[in-house]
């Protein structure tokens, strides 16, 4: 955000920042002086967030692609570097590969991402097509597919 304030205070784009609390206080410096740039170390009510959001920008851990599966968002994914086996350039290749997300390394995000935000939000056809495809890799009835695994191994140890 730092290395683009200039370009976010030009903008006619608001962020909401969620920074978790070892980055808060440096982040609520550099969001103090851009008026559109709204720092929170974290965000209580995300279904919100995502409620208003034009947009999302995630990392790319399986828990939070399936939920933006669900929100059913344009999505710029920037997986993490910091995790084994760099299994969230995985996760995020899935999307990117059906045109379901659109995808930066971490290493590039500094320099590029708000302006790939930018080019995004003023592109409505690719954000219907991103939305669409990550909609139809949404899995909407896991938790009735969860109960019935159990169901089948209850029932089966109960035969034996």
């Amino acid at each position: 955000m730092e290395a683009a304030k200039e370009r976010i205070k030009e903008s006619d784009i608001q962020i909401l920042w969620q920074t978790g609390k070892a980055y808060y206080e440096e982040c609520e410096k550099i969001a103090a002086d851009i008026p559109n740039l709204h720092a929170r170390m974290f965000i209580d009510k995300m279904d919100y967030a995502y409620a208003c959001a034009d947009i999302i920008i995630s990392r790319a851990g399986a828990l939070s692609i399936a939920e933006l599966q669900i929100v059913g968002k344009p999505v710029i994914l920037v997986p993490s570097p910091n995790v084994s086996e760099d299994h969230q350039t995985h996760n995020a290749m899935a999307l990117v590969n059906k045109r379901a997300a659109l995808m930066i390394k971490d290493d590039e995000a500094r320099l590029n991402l708000i302006g790939l935000a930018i080019d995004l939000l003023h592109n409505s056809s690719l954000q219907k097509e991103l939305s669409e495809h990550i909609r139809e890799m949404a899995i909407t009835d896991a938790s009735e597919r969860i109960v019935a695994e159990i169901f089948k191994v209850c029932t089966h140890e109960k035969s034996e």
